[in-house]
Formats: C-alpha cells, sequence, structure tokens
C-alpha cells in the first residue's frame, strides 16, 4: 500500500478518505500497556464493570485514534500535524467488530490549516460511535512512502485456551485409557490432566516401565488403575476394548507410534469406527486472533479425496460447535480464489462449498476455494472482491492436503507462536494425539477438547 501527501494547495473542500480496522483483544491488552489505562472494562479476561460477564469494550481513545490512521496515512496524509481534535462518543465498540474512521474536508483555514469532520462508524449496522472535528496542518512537502513496516506486537496469553479449560474443568472427569504412558512426557501430561480434572487416566502399559517413570518424574501413580499390556499393540487394542466395553470415554497417544494406536480402532470388527473417516484436527491459539483457529488434516489423511474431505469438514464443524462457536466459518483453502480446473483443490473446495449450501454438510458456514490470506484477512478478501459469511473470518481452515495442513500448523506454532491441541475425530470417542513437543498448556487444551466434545456429542455414556 502506498501513502502519499497532499499539501493544502492540492486540497479541495469536500475530499473524505476512510480506513477500516478489526479490533482485537490483543489490541485494547497492547493500548493499556502503552497508555497507562488498565480499567478491566476493556480486558477480555475481566468482569470490569461487575455484572457477571467478561466484556472487552474498546477504549474511548483507542476508537478515536483511528481517525488519526486516516489523517496521517491518507488525508492530507504523511507529514500531517494535530492542532485541536474535538470529539463526542455515541456509543460503545468491542472486540470482534470491525470500525470503520472517515474523515472529510470542512474548510481550508489560514497558515495552511483544514478543519475536518471525523467519525468513526461500526461496520455492518453503520452505527456511529464517535465524532468531532479536527484542525491539523497539512504537510509542508508532498511526500509518497510504501506503507511502512511496524514491528508487530503480540500477546503471549493462552486466552482461548484457559476459556476451553474454564469450561472442561466442571465437567465429570474423563474416564481415558492412556496407551503407552512408558517414558516421562507421556506420562506427565496424564497426570497434569489429571490434576486439573480433566481426565481420570487408566494407564495401559508395562507396569514397571510406567513405576519407573513416575518415579523419575517424582510422581505418585499409586491411586490410578495400571492395566498391564507387554507391547504396544496390546495396549493399543485394551484401549479400544475399553471403549467397547463403556468403560472409557476417550483414549491418549502415549509412547507409541500412531499406527499402531490406530490399527486396532480400524478393525471392521472389534474398531472404533461409526461411520466416519477418522480425521485429525489442530485447536489453536494464536496470538492476536480474536477466536480459536481449528486447522485440519494434518495428521491422518495424506491425500484425502472429495469424500473424505466431506468427513474432515464435517468432523471439524462438529468440534468447533463442541468448543463454543455457533456456527462456524469454515475456509476452504487452496492456491488460488477462483475454481480452476488445473488445480485440483480449488475444484474440490468449490464442491465442499456447493454441498454445504444443499444440506450435504451441516452445522457451518462452508466458502471455497480461499487462498490462505483472503480466508483470515477481510481487507485480502475485499481487495480480491470476495463477500461472504467466511470470507476473512474463517475459524476452521480447511488444508488441500496432509503436507499443506500440517506445514500451516507448524508455521502458526514456530513463526506465529500459537499453540496447538490435537484431536482425532470420527471414532466412538475422541482420540488425544500429544506430540512429544507439545507444551503443558497444550496437553491440557488436547484433554480439555476431548473432555468438551466427548460430553456434548456422547452424554457421558462412559
Amino acid at each position: 500500500m502506498m501513502f502519499e501527501s497532499r499539501k493544502w494547495d492540492e486540497i479541495e473542500v469536500g475530499q473524505s478518505a476512510e480506513l477500516k480496522r478489526l479490533c482485537t483483544a490483543d489490541d485494547f491488552y497492547v493500548f493499556a500497556a502503552a497508555s497507562g489505562n488498565h480499567n478491566p472494562v476493556h480486558l477480555e479476561d475481566e468482569d470490569g464493570d461487575g455484572d457477571g460477564r467478561k466484556e472487552a469494550y474498546a477504549p474511548g481513545m483507542f476508537v478515536a485514534s483511528l481517525i488519526t490512521a486516516v489523517l496521517g496515512n491518507l488525508l492530507p496524509g504523511p507529514g500531517t500535524l494535530y492542532r485541536a481534535q474535538s470529539l463526542r462518543f455515541h456509543d460503545h465498540a468491542m472486540a470482534g467488530q470491525e470500525l470503520c474512521a472517515r474523515v472529510e474536508v470542512l474548510e481550508k483555514l489560514p497558515g495552511e490549516l483544514l478543519r475536518m469532520k471525523t467519525e468513526v462508524r461500526r461496520v455492518g449496522d453503520d452505527a456511529l460511535i464517535v465524532e468531532g472535528e479536527a484542525e491539523v496542518h497539512a504537510p509542508q512537502k508532498h511526500l509518497k512512502f510504501d506503507a511502512l513496516e511496524v514491528p508487530g506486537l503480540i500477546s503471549q496469553r493462552h486466552r482461548h485456551f484457559e476459556k476451553l479449560l474454564e469450561k472442561a474443568e466442571p465437567l465429570p472427569d474423563l474416564v481415558t485409557a492412556v496407551v503407552c504412558p512408558e517414558e516421562p512426557v507421556s506420562l506427565d501430561g496424564a497426570l497434569l490432566a489429571a490434576e486439573h480434572h480433566l481426565i481420570e487416566p487408566l494407564l495401559i502399559g508395562h507396569p514397571e516401565k510406567i513405576m519407573s517413570v513416575a518415579k523419575e518424574l517424582g510422581r505418585d501413580v499409586t491411586k490410578f488403575e495400571i492395566l498391564p499390556a507387554e507391547t504396544a499393540r496390546d495396549a493399543a487394542r485394551m484401549a479400544v476394548q475399553l471403549v467397547n466395553e463403556g468403560r472409557a470415554g476417550a483414549v491418549m497417544k502415549g509412547h507409541l507410534h500412531t499406527d499402531a494406536l490406530l490399527k486396532p480402532m480400524l478393525d471392521k470388527n472389534t474398531g472404533l469406527r461409526i461411520g466416519k473417516r477418522f480425521t485429525h484436527v489442530f485447536v489453536m491459539d494464536v496470538p492476536g486472533v480474536v477466536h480459536p483457529l481449528i486447522v485440519t488434516d494434518a495428521a491422518i489423511n495424506i491425500a484425502p479425496d472429495l469424500e473424505t474431505k466431506v468427513h474432515i469438514v464435517q468432523n471439524a464443524i462438529d468440534v468447533a460447535i463442541s468448543i463454543g462457536i455457533e456456527v462456524p466459518k469454515v475456509g476452504v483453502l487452496s492456491a488460488v480464489e477462483t475454481v480452476t480446473p488445473a488445480i485440483p483443490s480449488s475444484l474440490d473446495a468449490a464442491l465442499l462449498s456447493k454441498m454445504a449450501e444443499r444440506g450435504q454438510i451441516i452445522g457451518g458456514e462452508v466458502d471455497g476455494p480461499l487462498a490462505m490470506d483472503n480466508a483470515v484477512d477481510l481487507a485480502a478478501a475485499r481487495t480480491k472482491g470476495i463477500r461472504s459469511a467466511v470470507a476473512g473470518r474463517a475459524e476452521v481452515l480447511v488444508a488441500p492436503g496432509i503436507d499443506s495442513a500440517n506445514m500451516l500448523a507448524k508455521q502458526l506454532a514456530y513463526i506465529s507462536h500459537a499453540e496447538g491441541a490435537g484431536l482425532m475425530l470420527g471414532a466412538k470417542v475422541p482420540v488425544i494425539l500429544n506430540s512429544r513437543s507439545d507444551s503443558g498448556m497444550a496437553r491440557l487444551a488436547s484433554a480439555a477438547v476431548a473432555s468438551i466434545h466427548y460430553h456434548r456429542t456422547c452424554g457421558g455414556r462412559a
């Protein structure tokens, strides 16, 4: 984007400019840190007005500051300096709402001053949030800049995962078959989830190995049931048996290969199939994103065909509803946002979108093909002329295959500092798939999502 200033003699009365911005809860934390205004009514983790609900009202001066972006970037542009600004507030904005700041030249004053009408409105209902007038010194020279690179500020808080824990901890402990917790990371993850009253673990594996690892960790496992299994194959089979007998409502992967865990679940006679394909989701807590972001399928289906993608989308919608997204917005990704026969993923995306429209996929809004930028960024979607309920607002990202999904999830983790909770869906019960590199919070979140999803979809039968 190019920013270009206009000198006083280049400006005419009636000229106007505007900018739109999606407000996030992180914006308000950054504003609190910069301004010193720590009023809890602006911070989403607090109930700042005592009404029993946590809210994130936009600080008034944050909203007003959006006006300065129009003045300094567009009209008059770079080099503009304030002389005066009046403000009158009419309504409140909140995190997650998009605002439009607009300025209009009312009068040209001596001394190369401009009197400007200023306002900020909420996009959607056009509600007036704040209005006023500004007097500014127009730039002395004609200047032109590419959009300047400003270092980004991110919040390292686990906002979304903390909310999932709050939602899951009051639920009954989910009896979980933990398969081969025979090394420190896998056993510690199960015990951590038990301490938070997310799961009641049934530890399946070689008893001596489990006890040795517990001693190494300095943890007591004697209060939990340990079910002997000599091999990983035996342990995985026992986990399936416990689910079929109604003794377990979830399975957690320990120290064994995913293939070894899944093989007995896929058995046509004794496995955990329920007519759906097994698919994987990452529920991701991405700093700066106002909602949890679901990425699928990054671990199970390598090159899914259209039928498999239907299950991938439906399973992702189901878990999104479980974690509190009422009508999930699903962006089906491709390299382009137009249907292009030479790019098969764009054809699949268009078909999935149509199938959702016809009721073959239910519970969410599905749109595609969408490129990554116009799936998650409103400005990018508008630039491409894409207007839908999903474009720029996607809460679920469906990748073309396992390679792209896995790369997307790891980019979010290692570049955007996101945390990911991993879960396999499509079986009788949720299957918690943790990685050795997962943090404690990611492991807790995986158990929390499993518990929330189980109690919503299975009714707590096990």
